[in-house]
């Protein structure tokens, strides 16, 4: 048993303290006719990933994680599916890992629960449940940081 107070207790260099739904919006912009459509041929569907953060006081952060789904039958729109989903971090790295805990740990923890949510939307709006494949969120910060050299550069 350790002699330490509480007050003693090193702190978490990470912590999740909160995650909900920042927006969420689901459109059958053709309903009905767009089941008609999807019977004959699968949708096209596109997806669209975007990570914001933001500092909301000393070592608080909210990061966001923004899906943007949409799915084409028959040259018709047949559904849009916008998800932004959000959590209050504690983060106490130094500052030179702190992009990558905002812009690779946040969303990689945000991401299961965001997938269920469109899941559970598309199934819930009368489509098949949309599962979304995972997502390789330290690609995404290396191409992150390759365009904000190259606009550096520019």
């Amino acid at each position: 048993m350790s002699d330490k107070t509480p007050d003693q207790q090193p702190q978490p260099a990470f912590m999740v303290n909160a995650q909900y739904i920042k927006d969420l919006s689901f459109e059958l912009p053709n309903a009905p006719a767009v089941f008609a459509d999807m019977q004959s041929k699968t949708p096209e569907i596109e997806i669209q990933v975007n990570l914001n953060a933001a500092n909301v006081q000393d070592n608080l952060f909210e990061a966001v994680l923004a899906l943007r789904v949409t799915g084409t039958a028959e040259g018709k729109p047949a559904f849009i599916l916008e998800l932004s989903y959000a959590g209050l971090f504690t983060i106490s790295v130094p500052q030179e890992h702190l992009e990558q805990a905002l812009f690779i740990e946040c969303p990689r923890l945000l991401f299961p629960f965001a997938r269920a949510i469109v899941a559970d939307v598309s199934r819930d709006g009368g489509l098949p449940p949309l599962v979304l494949q995972p997502i390789d969120f330290i690609a995404m910060y290396h191409q992150r940081m390759e365009r904000m050299a190259a606009q550096g550069n520019a």
